[in-house]
């Protein structure tokens, strides 16, 4: 099998431009390592003495380099590894889950919305997207086009999914004939592929994971409402589940999916004050419809093109979530993330207390995993409690229960949580009976979820200034935060801006102050507040 790079451009999610082609053999593709913004981190060969289970190695401080950090962070907790291929990664069983927890939510979320699940397939003929293409034009990743299969020439070049409005689209031109088939509203897991040349674990891969939602309707009301309730599912999921305090908006023209009416998007904050686009929604009208000749006979016969909506979130939310909740220890983990909730270490268990105190452990994993928590005892012998304390925490685990022979004699425990260290953190004296335990467990779990996410709204709010004027939004974009101004400027205006200070408009807040204001760069009256940011 033959790929051919080429430079038909997507859009924030999608979109495409007639191609500029070279051929690259899948075969000799250079087998080197995901990049951080600037920097290569060492090949995993180079790594394997610091990427075993609980390495000892340091992670390089938070605050002395952002991107070190990150691929340390990735390496120890052992969330992910290199891919064979440059801009791959390997998706490790703690990084996979912690997909695995927004999956269960989200696709519970999108059923009771209405949204059923299908798939489609994974190789779209390139005439698909040049179809698309007399409507939409692109931005973005590079497109890998398959020219060879069994051997053979095929007839037709096919792209591997880089996104999947074309080959939805054609099925939807099969299966939308009446009013009485709407509203349609499908949504598939998947990977996806897109030629990045500049990559970041979970963050920006050639292939990624992601689910894709696209919807069918027969007014362009229901179409644009149906792109704000996914992004009010999306904005629920990163608030309640990931703690991460998302600003909800509208995408700049500049900025929106090329082939959209509108885009809308939630923006995180990250601790080095990037912002994240973590999920986006489109009203996408009847452009695509008018392009795979989608019509529906309405009820009084007559033919109509249908209005649509798409909407997807992918794995760049575990980068989201370890770039805002994470500090020099490693990983903390939001409770309603974490693949696992609680570990339970005994201490000093040794000789005759050793049966007492693991009998202790047992009856309280037991209680506790009755009652839904995801539990784990760590009774290995082989490593101290200390190693196996710091282990935990560079995994982001939110609480740690210690059970020696004093507490088994006591009845109590100790309890430690992640997202306070040191002794500030700790708790002694925690009654060790199955019921009360499981109270108080449960009271914590709550505790450490409320106030990740508060310290990360904290810091958020901190690092969003308002500015009134051009010098000010230069200042603070250089100081690494978020500008936040009226705006009334131009489409050409808005990429100069972005040339000058490498920050992007990332939305226009649905929540806006109200009445209007003099906009910071042209000084022309404005009704709508901006923000501004580098972002990832």
């Amino acid at each position: 099998m033959s790929v051919v790079l080429s430079s038909i451009r997507l859009g924030p999610q999608h979109a495409f431009r007639a191609p500029r082609t070279r051929l690259v053999s899948v075969l000799r593709a250079p087998a080197r390592s995901l990049s951080a913004a600037s920097a290569q981190p060492a090949s995993p060969a180079k790594d394997s003495k610091r990427s075993g289970p609980a390495s000892e190695q340091s992670v390089t401080p938070l605050s002395e380099d952002f991107s070190r950090w990150y691929l340390d962070v990735i390496r120890e907790a052992q969330l992910a590894d290199y891919g064979p291929v440059r801009g791959t990664m390997v998706i490790r069983p703690y990084g996979y889950a912690l997909w695995e927890r927004l999956q269960s939510w989200l696709d519970a979320a999108l059923k009771e919305h209405g949204v059923q699940n299908a798939y489609f397939p994974q190789l779209i003929p390139m005439s698909f997207f040049e179809r698309e293409a007399e409507h939409v034009e692109g931005f973005a990743p590079e497109l890998a086009i398959v020219t060879r299969g069994g051997g053979k020439e095929l007839e037709e070049p096919l792209a591997l999914r880089p996104t999947s409005e074309t080959i939805i689209n054609s099925m939807f031109a099969k299966w939308v004939q009446s009013h009485r088939d709407l509203p349609m509203r499908l949504n598939q897991w998947a990977n996806v592929h897109r030629w990045e040349m500049r990559t970041r674990p979970f963050v920006r891969t050639l292939e990624f994971l992601w689910q894709e939602g696209h919807t069918a309707h027969a007014t362009p009301e229901e179409a644009r409402a149906e792109a704000m309730a996914m992004l009010e599912v999306y904005r629920e999921f990163a608030v309640t589940q990931a703690a991460m305090p998302v600003i909800a908006g509208r995408k700049s023209r500049i900025e929106q999916f090329a082939g959209a009416n509108a885009t809308f998007t939630i923006e995180a904050m990250m601790r080095d004050g990037r912002a994240l686009q973590a999920g986006t929604t489109h009203d996408l009208g009847d452009n695509f419809s008018r392009a795979f000749g989608t019509q529906f006979s309405d009820a009084g016969g007559r033919l109509r093109h249908a209005h649509q909506a798409s909407f997807g979130m992918s794995t760049r939310m575990v980068g989201g979530v370890v770039m805002s909740h994470g500090d020099d220890t490693g990983l903390r983990l939001p409770p309603r993330m974490a693949p696992l909730q609680v570990v339970l270490v005994p201490v000093a268990a040794r000789g005759a207390a050793a049966a007492a105190v693991l009998a202790a452990v047992d009856a309280a994993l037991v209680a506790l995993r009755a009652t839904g928590v995801r539990a784990q005892a760590d009774v290995g012998t082989e490593k101290s409690p200390g190693w196996k304390f710091s282990h935990w925490e560079m995994k982001g685990v939110p609480l740690r229960i210690e059970i020696g022979p004093r507490d088994v004699a006591s009845g109590t425990c100790a309890i430690a949580r992640r997202d306070r260290p040191g002794k500030e953190g700790k708790e002694f004296g925690v009654p060790l009976a199955p019921e009360l335990l499981v109270q108080e467990v449960l009271k914590r779990l709550d505790e450490v979820q409320a106030e990740l996410l508060e310290r990360a709204t904290r810091f958020r709010d901190e690092h969003i200034l308002d500015v009134s004027s051009h010098s000010q939004f230069l200042e603070v974009i250089e100081q690494g935060k978020w500008a936040r101004g009226w705006w009334a400027g131009s489409d050409e205006q808005e990429v100069a801006l972005k040339e000058e200070s490498g920050a992007t408009l990332r939305c226009f807040p649905l929540e806006q102050p109200g009445g209007g204001g003099t906009c910071f760069l042209t000084g022309k009256p404005a009704d709508q507040v901006a923000l501004f940011a580098k972002a990832y």
